[in-house]
């Protein structure tokens, strides 16, 4: 089996794997994948889990969107932010979830940000549960 390094970075984090074989990753249409060896290209991502395959287990990871490049058999992944499931704070994503919900149904503030906020929250949730 072939593999390749990863590096995350964020504003105020970097993460860097070594021998990955797989990263599937929430782009703007659909989520895909990338294996060792592929065709160099930008991809935009959206918010989502990114899941890391490496020799010994898999690790999930929210993020709420950013760019990957992927050239030279080296994933780059430039976000926003990432969190793994020991970063996430249980209580406080359900606060947002439960408050992205009253937005949505009071009509007051912009739908947009709720519906984001909303997305978000039940990411991080989604990370937790695994």
């Amino acid at each position: 089996m072939s593999y390749f390094d990863l590096k995350i970075v964020t504003p105020t984090k970097s993460i860097d794997f070594e021998s990955v074989n797989y990263v599937r990753c929430p782009g703007l249409k659909g989520l895909f994948g990338i294996m060792s060896n592929h065709q160099k290209g930008i991809f935009a991502l959206d918010i989502g889990e990114i899941k890391v395959d490496n020799k010994k287990s898999s690790s999930f990871y929210s993020t709420s969107g950013g760019y990957a490049e992927f050239k030279d058999n080296k994933l780059l992944l430039l976000l926003e932010t990432v969190e793994s499931k020991s970063e996430i704070d249980k209580i406080r994503a359900e606060a947002a979830l439960k408050r992205a919900n009253e937005r949505l149904k009071s009509n007051e503030g912009d739908e947009t940000r709720a519906k984001a906020s909303l997305i978000r929250a039940q990411n991080r949730l989604k990370i937790i549960s695994r």
